[in-house]
């Protein structure tokens, strides 16, 4: 391991039947609401959908940064027991690290913690790393109403979106 890192374990034998070590450094802390520009520029870096990233929105997002620079980020959509997890992104130069698991862990932890039994969310290109961490795909017309309301949902995310769920445990 390198001088500076330390490991972090990161329980997901749930989802993978084992668990993974996490080499991060410590500044590499997942923190809550990240500013209004880094997470416009990440997401649209990463081109996922902004149209609908307000302040007020950001309340729901949390952000990894390495010396001032992001290098993670996801939202979380509270509707009662259901939540849309969205714009989880990890920057190109920390892939295959950990960091997009310990994000949506976080994610998954935070909306338990408000309630929240079933998330929701919709993916065009990482249905199998969402696989790995318990989500299943489900079709579009068996999301709950206040997942469909949402702007990701009905208007942002096309069609062609895998849906997917999980069901949280309560802790």
């Amino acid at each position: 391991m390198r001088p500076g890192v330390q490991a972090r374990t990161l329980d997901i034998h749930q989802a993978l039947g084992k668990r993974v070590r996490l080499a991060m450094s410590a500044s590499l802390a997942i923190r809550g609401q990240p500013r209004h520009a880094m997470a416009i520029a990440m997401l649209e870096e990463a081109g996922l959908p902004v149209a609908d990233v307000s302040e007020e929105r950001l309340q729901n997002f949390f952000c990894v940064a390495d010396k001032g620079a992001p290098v993670g980020l996801v939202g979380v959509e509270l509707y009662g027991h259901e939540a849309l997890l969205r714009s989880l992104v990890v920057a190109p130069r920390e892939r295959g690290k950990g960091l997009g698991i310990a994000l949506a862990r976080h994610a998954e932890a935070y909306a338990a913690s408000r309630g929240v039994r079933s998330m929701y969310l919709l993916t065009l290109t990482a249905e199998p790393f969402f696989e790995r961490l318990g989500y299943t795909r489900l079709d579009r017309s068996a999301a709950p109403a206040s997942i469909q309301r949402t702007s990701e949902f009905a208007t942002l995310c096309p069609a062609s979106s895998a849906f997917m769920v999980k069901v949280l445990s309560s802790a």
